[in-house]
């Protein structure tokens, strides 16, 4: 596999080819997804859940971040780096900036900010100084006490306008790839079909140019309940490697999501 970048995942979508991206937190997972194809690593702030025990992802700092960050980035090989940025970096544009900054510094490839069409102006300014930028749309996990819970978004029609609108304005505004959360897979399909950028998908229907889940949820080691978009893949792999692979393969395939993964 080629160096990833965004002009790869741009190409990718121009040829109808889907990418696969999955979570990292650590130097070894990262060198075990990129051996096996994934295209894209997240440095989540879902590592406040899955690595801290924590009930949301707001108690995950900077710090944490970078550091996950500069672990992942030793051991990521060709695969691209996206990372999150936590929660309140966009409480003003002097943060904003200064937060992404640190996390370009640690080694991110592509940051990660959730939010609306209120961000269009932040982002505005983070690609105006270089920082490639992902905008995170319906469920936003930071504002999941704002949300009512972990929720599908975009069932009604006012609201899936809404999130397209939102999409169309902070690809204009310059975010080069749109992250879909928990939305039907008929907005999904929309949004990919409008937008000229990749847009990867969480329980977001199989039409999306790219998919992305947990490492923990591909592996099985999450505890709970598990979401509807999420598929166990070592019940039917050998090793750690082998469930990354699988998973690579059936996103490649379109095997994955099936229906029974979506909304």
């Amino acid at each position: 596999m080629k160096t990833v970048t965004l002009s790869t995942l741009s190409a990718l979508k121009r040829a109808g080819e889907p990418f696969s991206c999955l979570t990292a937190y650590d130097a070894s997972f990262a060198r075990a997804a990129g051996e096996a194809g994934i295209e894209v690593l997240l440095v989540g702030d879902s590592l406040g859940m899955v690595l801290q025990g924590h009930a949301s992802t707001l108690p995950v700092t900077l710090d944490e971040v970078c550091y996950h960050t500069r672990c992942v980035a030793r051991g990521k090989g060709r695969s691209l780096l996206m990372v999150d940025l936590p929660f309140m970096s966009n409480a003003s544009q002097e943060r904003l900036l200064q937060d992404a900054g640190a996390l370009m510094r640690a080694g991110a490839e592509l940051v990660k900010v959730e939010g609306e069409a209120w961000m269009a102006e932040g982002i505005r300014e983070l690609t105006r100084r270089g920082v490639p930028v992902c905008a995170h749309l319906g469920l936003t996990p930071q504002s999941v006490y704002q949300l009512g819970g972990y929720k599908v978004q975009g069932r009604e029609a006012d609201q899936a306008t809404r999130i397209l609108e939102d999409a169309r304005t902070l690809v204009e505004a310059g975010a080069s790839v749109i992250l879909l959360e928990c939305v039907p897979a008929s907005l999904g399909r929309a949004v990919s079909e409008t937008l000229e950028v990749p847009v990867i998908g969480i329980g977001a229907g199989p039409d999306t140019d790219g998919q992305i889940l947990v490492m923990h949820d591909v592996l099985g080691v999450s505890h709970g309940r598990a979401p509807r978009f999420v598929k166990n893949f070592m019940v039917d792999a050998d090793d750690i490697q082998g469930a990354f692979r699988h998973y690579h393969e059936d996103v490649k395939a379109r095997r994955f999501p099936a229906e029974a993964h979506c909304f």
